[in-house]
């Protein structure tokens, strides 16, 4: 679907030679002398890769169709995630190279929603933030409570990330999805 430059908005999704992008952010600019255009912050798809672009003013861009599926995650096998959707109950295989950074926050039963255009799967957005149990970390010492302190932790999906010193292993933590960030125990 053709689209003006002045349709732009933030999180959709346009067809370019280069392949599919995400706009992050535009600005709608008029110079003092010459024509008005568009500067924008392009986020590849299937990369993840921020590039900037200018556009004129009337250039006409070609919006792709992100379908968006609301699944629950059912395992993993190999390289390749299973999920079913929510209304029809049909499983899609997904391979781990397009779910990107998100393939360590999945745990079995948890909801995702699958974003494909042409039945290629171009990424996953996750609830803000999941539930994860800790499988390896330093236990804490008596007496160390230094503020704001950190330490690596190994969680059930394989992840490691800074915990606080006194989270212990078998904790359940609260870890979120968009910056892979401790948030606190559960």
């Amino acid at each position: 679907m053709a689209i003006s430059t002045s349709d732009l908005k933030n999180g959709m999704t346009l067809d370019l030679g280069e392949g599919l992008f995400t706009v992050v952010e535009f600005q709608h600019v008029k110079p003092g002398k010459g024509g008005a255009f568009v500067r924008t912050k392009l986020k590849n798809a299937r990369t993840g890769a921020v590039i900037e672009r200018t556009f004129r003013a009337d250039e006409k861009l070609v919006q792709a169709i992100v379908d968006k599926r609301d699944t629950q995650f059912l395992y993993r096998d190999g390289d390749d995630f299973i999920f079913m959707d929510q209304s029809t109950y049909e499983q899609t295989t997904v391979p781990i190279g397009s779910l990107g950074s998100a393939a360590g926050y999945l745990k079995v039963g948890n909801s995702a929603t699958l974003h494909s255009v042409n039945d290629e799967i171009i990424g996953i957005e996750l609830p803000a933030s999941v539930e994860l149990v800790v499988t390896e970390t330093e236990p804490g010492v008596q007496g160390d409570r230094v503020s704001g302190a950190r330490k690596p932790a190994t969680l059930e999906t394989g992840v490691v990330l800074q915990v606080p010193l006194f989270v212990n292993i078998d904790d359940v933590i609260k870890v979120d999805t968009r910056t892979g960030d401790y948030i606190t125990r559960a």
